[in-house]
Order: C-alpha cells, then structure tokens, then sequence
C-alpha cells in the first residue's frame, strides 16, 4: 500500500512539473522582457537557429527526435499532412506528443503548432467549416467576422493548436487568382475592417487567454494585385499603388496586435518579397512598428536566386525571422540543411548574430504572450468547443448574411416552405465537398461527403418544408415538370492555390445545360451559384427568374435555405465588381471606365 501510494505521488508531482513553467509567468511587458533576455542569454547558436525553423509533421514523421536534438521552434500540419484518421482527438493527441518532445530540451523551450484554419479548423473531421472570406466580405459586417475568428480560435485551441494561418487580407484584384475565396474583397478599406476584426476575434482580449490563438496576416505584400491573376505572380506598379491597395490592410492589422505576419511568394516589380528586406525591415518592421515575427510561406525562400545558403542569408537578412521548411532528411531544402547553412553564415559573418538574436526574440516573446511555457499542453475543458452548437449557428448566421440575391423576377423569391412540389437539381446540391471548396479536410478541397457534420443544401431545404412538400432530386435538371419551382444549384468544384487560376471563368457547359433543361420545364427557376469568386453567367441569369450567389457557405448550409423561404432576407452585398465577360476582367470599384454586370457593393433583398 505504501509502495502504492509513493508512486502515485511521484506520478502527481510529474504532472504537475509538466505544466509548470522554470520562467516567471509573463503578467506584464515588462516581465515578458525580462524572460526573453534571461532566456536568450542562457541559448547557445544551435538553439537559437533551431527557434527559426519551422517544419512539416510529415518531414519530422519519422524522426520525431529532431524536435528535441534541433531545438525545433515550431511544427505546422500544412496541406495534407494530417493525422491518419483525422479525428479532433487524434490532432490533439499529436500536437500534445511533440510538443511534450519539445519541453524535454535543456531549456524547455515550447513549440508553437501552426495549421491552416482558414475558415474554421478545416483540416479537422468534425469541426465546424465556416464560409469562405469571400462570403464573410459579403457581410460586411465587423462584428460577425470578429465572430467567426473567435469560434475559429476555440475549435483550434480544443487540439491544443494555438497558431493559425489566417486571416488572408490579400485584396483580390482579379478573379482568375484562385485563391480569390480567401481575400475579404476588392476594396482595401473593406479587407482592412474585416482583417482587424478577425485578428482580435481570433487573438481575443490577451494571447494569453484561454481560447486565444495566435493570428497571421497574410501573404505579405501585393499577392492579390499580381499581373493576370497569376498565383505566385508578379505584382507590376508604383509604390505609392502598391502601399495604396495593398498595405492599409497591414497596417490595421498591425493595430489590431496581430503578432504574426506571412511573407508572399509573389514578387513586386519582379523582386520576390522573400528577399525584400526594403519591404520586410524598413517598411514592415520599422516604419509601421510591427514587433511580432515574420514566417515564411512553404519553401518560399527556395523561390529566391542562388543556392540554398545564398537564398538563407538573402532572406534572413532581408527580414524573415522563422522559415517554413516543408522537406525532412534525403529531400531537397531540408530543414537540416537549413541549420546548417544558417549556422556556416552567423560563423562567416555573413548572417550578423544581433540579426539572429532580433528574430528568436521576436518569437519567444510571442510564446511567453501566448503562455504557452506556463500551459504546453491541450487544455482538455476546450475539446468541445469543437463543431459545437454555438460555432454552427455563427456560421449559419455568417451564411445568411453572405448571400447576394442579385435576381427576384416577379418576387420569385421568397419561396412559400407549404409548396406542394419542388424539383431540387445540379451538382452542388448534395455535395458538402463542393459548397466548404479549398482547404477542406485536404489542400485542395475534394467533391463528396469528405467530412461528417454538416448539411447540405438539399438537406436544408427538406429540413425546412412542410411535410407534405414533396422534394425530388436530379442532377441534370430532369424531373422539374409539374413543379412549382425548380431549385438550381450549380457552380464550381474545390480548388486552392495554383491549381485555382483559370483563364475562363465562364459557368461550365454542364451548369448551363441543367439550367436550360429546367428553364424548359416551364417553372420557376432559382439559380443558387456555389463559387470562390464572381463568374461569367450571362446565359445563366438570362435563364433564370431568381439567382443568388451564395459562395463557398461550408458546412451550415441551413443558411441558404434559411434565406430561399425568407425565415432571413438577403442583406449580403457584392464584395467584387461583377463582370459581364472576360474582356472586363480586371475591373474594380475606382476604375476610370466602370460598367460591370453587378457593381460592388450591390444586392437586393425581399421587399
């Protein structure tokens, strides 16, 4: 019994020492200061670079180890690199294991773990997947968005995660980019508001809070500007355009204490940002005070001329304080090799240690911010805050509130829910896959049901009918004869960066064809257009008695229908110029010859 009892204590008393940090909790500024000076004086170089690196779970899958013999500073989950079965208990568990590597260092050093929850946890099975920016610019509504950033914080925080890639303040100035979804909008002033709000509902009242989670504007500078809508592109005008379009979002972000700051693999005027330490130091850093820390885009310094080593030094001297490095061992700009570089270029001088000393500084001070010396691991209260009730119905509301009606011919809309007949057609009807899009579950979102919870728009109208409604489903458009309406439900599938950029945005034969079959059916046709940006829809609309642009809504897609049968009418206003073809593309609010289809900030609602 004794025995029984000496190790029970001594089982206590590690759990306890687990959780306990060696650093006077930061309670103030000053204290902060404090920690990070005795900390950093106690650091050799080697833990110092290590600080500066951040590394994909896959690279260090299978050598865990590294995170304790490289001092790692911070580990991402980035596109697909996922826990096997995906389950909120699996990302907790995972991020609790290397983290508790981490702490087993000399100087118990925490991780920071990033992940990409650009619109609610969205890597997460189970979680709750909010609209994408692009609806949420669409709300215009600050208070919401400050919403939704918070929601988003507590589901990242129920896995222990406590740094997420977002938000986006990219303002989007050609649709061909697809990564279109992920800006606010195409006004500066409208991306500004929205950032700032999402940065202090994710970031809350104190880093240090309980559902508080470090936020990360990005992609710092210009990546929605580029030249044709190129992702990764070149982003080609003066400075005073540049700062004028592209930095007010920054600069309320940095107001707002964001605390981390995303570098942009696209160029201005041809000179990767990677590398421009005029942008990176003199702007960013010095001229608006931004004192938290830079991190690199995926691999984003390998897109710098030279070597390896040239493109460590040329971006590290130009601003970047930690670099994402998404290979491990035997691969091409491997984390190891990073170290080793950075290592050889501190020794020649070529790489000052005051610079080194400026960037892990700047990320230790964000981790005592965070508490997370004080408190590593999940917090085990917060595991429900995961897909809860409370998060879907802000995303319900966020979806309401994001729908554009931009046609009600004849006041087709509101629909009556005691309608005896309707016809329900299109690919995006049933498709949870399709209406959540990109950075869904996987980096590039996939069609189907790839993630429980959730409803889809088919589901929500049957949830939402009389009993007696008879709701018939087709994809092609048959079947819609004798109805008293013919819901259309059509537009894009899933795409993210890259892979999204389209040279012809116009709604695909197949959209069009299940349109014109309903339209012959002789009923009323809604047209509901599932999209991460405006599209070329003149036949469309044409077609159509009633058409809305509902975007990406995620997974609450009770929210479409909540508005369909005017339990909400539409209060959602364009947050892009609507172009009549492609030949108009760019076009945005300001442009001296502006004649859209739609202009910015349009929207009906129900009389």
């Amino acid at each position: 019994m004794k025995r029984y009892f000496f190790l029970l204590i001594v089982s206590l008393l590690f759990i306890l020492g687990q959780n306990r940090s060696i650093y006077p909790k930061s309670k103030d500024g000053k204290q902060t200061r404090h920690n990070v000076e005795s900390l950093l004086a106690q650091m050799t170089l080697d833990e110092k670079i290590g600080q500066m690196v951040q590394v994909d779970y896959l690279a260090v899958k299978n050598n865990e180890d590294d995170v304790r013999k490289y001092f790692i500073g911070s580990v991402l989950c980035g596109g697909s690199s996922d826990p096997i079965d995906n389950t909120p208990k699996s990302w907790k568990e995972l991020y609790d294991k290397l983290q508790s590597i981490a702490v087993g260092t000399r100087l118990k050093i925490p991780i920071i773990f990033g992940i990409d929850a650009v619109h609610g946890h969205s890597n997460v099975d189970g979680a709750t997947i909010f609209p994408h920016n692009i609806a949420l610019g669409a709300t215009h509504n600050i208070k919401l968005v400050e919403k939704v950033g918070a929601a988003t914080a507590g589901e990242v925080k129920g896995t222990g995660i406590q740094w997420s890639f977002s938000p986006c303040i990219a303002v989007a100035r050609n649709e061909r980019w697809g990564r279109t979804y992920e800006s606010f909008g195409e006004d500066p002033q409208l991306v500004k508001k929205l950032g700032a709000a999402y940065i202090k509902g994710m970031q809350g009242k104190s880093l240090s809070g309980k559902l508080s989670v470090l936020a990360c504007a990005k992609h710092f500078l210009g990546d929605g500007g580029t030249t044709n809508g190129k992702d990764q592109g070149n982003t080609e005008c003066s400075e005073e355009e540049f700062r004028k379009i592209h930095l007010p979002g920054y600069i309320e972000a940095i107001k707002a204490d964001v605390k981390s700051i995303m570098i942009s693999y696209s160029s201005w005027n041809g000179q990767k940002m990677h590398g421009n330490k005029y942008f990176l130091t003199d702007v960013l850093k010095n001229e608006l005070g931004f004192k938290g820390f830079v991190v690199s885009d995926w691999g984003g310094i390998n897109q710098l001329p030279g070597d390896f080593k040239k493109q460590i030094e040329q971006s590290v001297n130009a601003g970047l304080d930690m670099a994402m490095i998404p290979n491990g061992p035997g691969r091409k700009y491997n984390y190891l090799d990073f170290i080793k570089y950075l290592k050889e270029l501190v020794n020649e001088n070529t790489v000052s240690v005051s610079r080194i000393d400026d960037a892990v500084k700047r990320i230790l001070t964000v981790k005592f911010e965070l508490n997370v010396f004080e408190k590593p691991f999940a917090d085990n209260s917060l595991f429900a805050k995961i897909g809860s009730k409370e998060h879907r119905e802000i995303a319900r509301e966020a979806v309401r509130q994001s729908l554009v009606l931009l046609k009600n011919e004849n006041n087709t809309l509101p629909l009556s829910n005691k309608l005896k007949s309707i016809c329900v057609a299109g690919k995006n009807a049933d498709d949870i896959g399709n209406q959540c899009g990109g950075w869904t579950i996987s980096w590039q979102g996939e069609s189907g049901k790839t993630l429980s919870g959730g409803t889809t728009i088919l589901q929500a109208i049957k949830n939402t009918v009389s009993p007696k409604t008879q709701v018939t489903f087709s994809k092609d458009g048959s079947g819609a004869s004798g109805a008293d309406v013919c819901i259309v439900v059509v537009g894009e599938t899933p795409y993210a960066e890259g892979l999204g950029d389209r040279a012809d945005l116009s709604l695909s034969a197949e959209d069009q064809e299940v349109i014109e079959k309903a339209k012959t059916a002789n009923v009323p046709v809604v047209v509901i257009l599932i999209s991460g940006r405006p599209l070329i829809i003149d036949k469309a609309l044409i077609n159509s008695n009633a058409f809305v642009a509902a975007w990406l809504p995620g997974t609450e897609g009770q929210g479409v229908a909540d508005v369909l049968f005017g339990d909400y009418k539409p209060t959602g206003k364009l947050p892009h110029s609507w172009p009549k073809d492609m030949q108009q593309i760019p076009i945005n609010i300001g442009d001296k010859e502006y004649d859209p289809l739609f202009p910015y900030g349009f929207g009906l609602t129900y009389k």
